[in-house]
């Protein structure tokens, strides 16, 4: 690279304008003239330095030829500790995670699931709530205790209801217009009176559970009313409809496995303590005057007129 700067020769010819010669200068004359020497001894500097840069890239170019070509070196990160996660994040899914891989019957009293559990379906039934008083429990504890005499060990229910539909699966964006259909078939329902004080065994479908019931004896036909109206929503979303002579009863007692023929020799004996409990025919006696419909942990309510 060149500085631009003028030769000697042509600084003695040169004539300054204003009528002055170059031996003729001022001070601003003095400073130009050093502005001159450093650019040209800039200039020498930058000349010796670029040779200097290209004879160093010439040596290094055939000091490899001689050499083989090393690696490329590869860069290590330096690994930096992580830090911790809270044992309240780890845990977070476990729950869920643990259920949905595997069915523990052990959780459940040795119950076993009719179908088995999926993410994003709700298991849904229809039913007439049945709100048991202190003595309907009582008489449920004795029922226990008389069939466990026989060899039978019955669990109490945790609540008490008719059952008005058979217990399908929804997918979450079904629940609510199933709910809707529901609430238009049932707008027109009327309250009834129930009496359910008749024992009957019953097994679930696979007869992997026994139960031990009350058969409902009084409200049987608006109970078939209104199971009419739920099958309709049935169909509507293509799901099975009740049983077609259906025994509407309230289980009070179950047990696993089927244990009918066992619960049947003592049958007798298990009535009479029903006929002979005080209050009995009051306890056993009640009001029709909700349907209720639950969709896994949801519960909805229909009021009958």
């Amino acid at each position: 690279m060149l500085v631009g700067y003028s030769s000697s020769s042509e600084e003695e010819n040169e004539v300054i304008q204003n009528g002055k010669r170059k031996g003729e200068h001022t001070q601003s004359d003095d400073s130009s003239l050093d502005n001159k020497r450093c650019k040209k001894e800039a200039g020498c500097l930058l000349k010796v330095t670029r040779l200097e840069s290209v004879t160093d890239s010439k040596k290094s170019s055939s000091h490899a030829k001689g050499e083989e070509a090393r690696p490329p070196q590869k860069c290590v990160l330096e690994q930096r500790p992580h830090l911790p996660v809270p044992g309240s994040v780890l845990n977070m899914f476990k729950e869920t995670e643990e259920k949905e891989g595997f069915e523990d019957s052990t959780q459940y009293g040795g119950r076993i699931r009719s179908f088995a559990h999926e993410r994003g379906n709700w298991a849904t039934y229809v039913y007439l709530p049945y709100l048991a008083e202190d003595e309907s429990l009582e008489l449920v504890d004795q029922l226990i205790s008389g069939a466990g005499a026989h060899g039978v060990s019955l669990t109490r229910m945790e609540e008490f209801h008719i059952s008005l539909s058979q217990t399908v699966i929804l997918r979450h964006h079904w629940i609510e217009p199933f709910v809707l259909s529901l609430k238009e078939g049932l707008a027109s329902g009327r309250r009834f009176l129930c009496v359910a004080d008749r024992l009957k065994v019953y097994t679930n479908q696979e007869r992997t559970r026994t139960f031990l019931g009350l058969e409902v004896r009084a409200g049987h036909a608006q109970m078939l009313e209104i199971v009419r109206a739920i099958d309709r929503t049935m169909l509507e979303f293509n799901l099975s409809t009740f049983h077609q002579n259906p025994s509407f009863h309230i289980s009070l007692a179950w047990c696993v496995g089927d244990c009918s023929e066992s619960l049947r020799g003592c049958f007798q004996e298990l009535q009479n303590i029903v006929d002979d409990f005080e209050d009995s025919a009051s306890l056993l006696r009640f009001s029709g005057h909700e349907i209720r419909c639950k969709s896994g942990n949801k519960f909805f309510s229909f009021p009958l007129l």
